[in-house]
């Protein structure tokens, strides 16, 4: 398989999604005033892509909340198309090539949320699939999504069945699409892992359109024994199930994480999941306490950022981003931080007890090491504990900005929940 599409993906992507903010329920005017906001704030630091997450095709979206069964708006040929109520610049079959020029001329990209299969009412209606005699009837399988009633799975091992997935990135290319996260894809507990075939499929459709869209996979945890196939297939897929805003989930990721590093590599990116960062659930009822600034302690959210960034994660935002006060935006506009997550070229995790975890990370020119704090009370440590945890003395502070030099009697202290992250010149 035709592994060029990993130059897509050069470094993890960095963006923003509806979802954490918005659920199914996004509307044009939002996702405008969001890249808006990202190209006159944030598009210097690497923060390109703006997704509009899951149901730009259901009217009467109005949270994270599906409505099983209702209409979809559909073209002739069994392909989801944006509602025009939502959508306004999708008005007369324009789809989202209007959105998706607004946002390439702010000098960003425009990416979507795809259900993986083909529409249960094209299915029902036995509607048409472009550029063959079969209908969406013939090629669909009974594998339905457990959690969304809109999909039935497509039987790609028909040439129409591949040929309906060539249709809708035709049609997704023809729109101008940059980014395909592709959902209920990388993780199904009912049929035994990951759906490889579809996974294929995606891929062909996409690489036969000639335009260079990143793929994302969701949800997780996907199997990291499928780690081989995604690399070949993906840039990005999910190592966990929706991530929000609680300590246990964070503490979690770290296992995640050690597994998956070592299938980091450029184009294909471990995805620990969108950043509850901000304000969020302005009308998504998931995740814990509904509308809200995110419950991650400051110290959280500096671990969060630094164990997506030393272990490669996408960076994808999900809070308001017209709603960013000084200290998120301090946590998104962190160059040394940034850098870190786009140059490094190796990491991994050297140690583990009850009380710390260490990760080792390394670029052409420099050395990286974050010591995090996993116990609920501050730390005291003596330099010669510091040194045994293979953490040099002196070094840049990332998160304090500014050089540091330890003496042997000088301890380091890290409050419950946070890091201490250093950076060393590659002598």
């Amino acid at each position: 398989m035709n592994d060029d599409f990993r130059q897509f993906a050069k470094v993890p992507p960095k963006g923003w999604n509806s979802w954490d903010s918005y659920g199914a329920s996004v509307r044009e005017e939002e996702v405008k005033r969001n890249a808006d906001y990202m190209s006159a704030h944030l598009k210097q630091y690497g923060w390109q892509y703006i997704t509009v997450d899951i149901q730009w095709y259901e009217p009467t979206a109005d949270s994270s909340k599906y409505h099983d069964f209702t209409p979809l708006l559909m073209d002739g040929y069994s392909r989801l198309l944006p509602d025009p109520n939502r959508f306004p610049s999708a008005a007369n079959g324009n789809g989202f090539k209007s959105l998706a020029d607004y946002i390439h001329h702010l000098g960003l990209k425009f990416g979507i949320h795809i259900m993986r299969g083909i529409p249960r009412q094209a299915v029902h209606h036995a509607s048409s699939i472009k550029g063959t005699d079969k209908t969406a009837r013939d090629i669909a399988l009974n594998n339905i999504c457990p959690w969304n009633s809109d999909m039935y799975g497509v039987n790609v091992d028909l040439p129409e069945g591949q040929r309906y997935y060539d249709s809708l990135m035709e049609l997704y290319a023809s729109w101008g699409v940059d980014f395909i996260k592709c959902d209920d894809i990388a993780h199904s507990v009912i049929y035994k892992g990951t759906h490889k075939k579809e996974i294929e499929a995606l891929r062909k459709a996409i690489d036969r359109t000639g335009r260079e869209m990143v793929l994302s996979l969701s949800p997780g945890p996907a199997p990291v024994e499928n780690g081989a196939l995604l690399r070949q297939t993906a840039n990005m897929w999910r190592i966990t199930d929706d991530f929000w805003d609680e300590w246990p989930l964070l503490l979690n990721m770290f296992d995640r994480a050690e597994k998956w590093s070592p299938i980091s590599r450029p184009g294909n990116w471990p995805d620990c999941d969108m950043l509850p960062l901000g304000h969020i659930g302005i009308r998504s009822v998931d995740g814990p306490g509904g509308n809200r600034q995110t419950r991650f302690t400051k110290a959280e959210q500096k671990t969060m950022m630094t164990l997506w960034s030393i272990t490669q994660s996408p960076l994808i935002m999900g809070g308001e981003l017209t709603d960013l006060d000084d200290w998120t935006t301090s946590l998104l506009t962190n160059k040394e931080l940034l850098n870190m997550d786009d140059q490094i070229i190796e990491k991994y995790q050297t140690h583990r007890d009850k009380n710390v975890i260490v990760w080792y990370a390394s670029s052409p020119a420099n050395q990286y090491h974050a010591l995090f704090n996993i116990s609920d009370g501050d730390l005291s440590l003596p330099a010669s504990k510091v040194s045994e945890l293979g953490i040099p003395l002196n070094g840049h502070d990332i998160w304090k900005n500014g050089d540091v030099s330890i003496s042997a009697n000088q301890p380091v202290r890290i409050g419950s929940h946070d890091v201490y992250l250093i950076k060393n010149a590659d002598n």
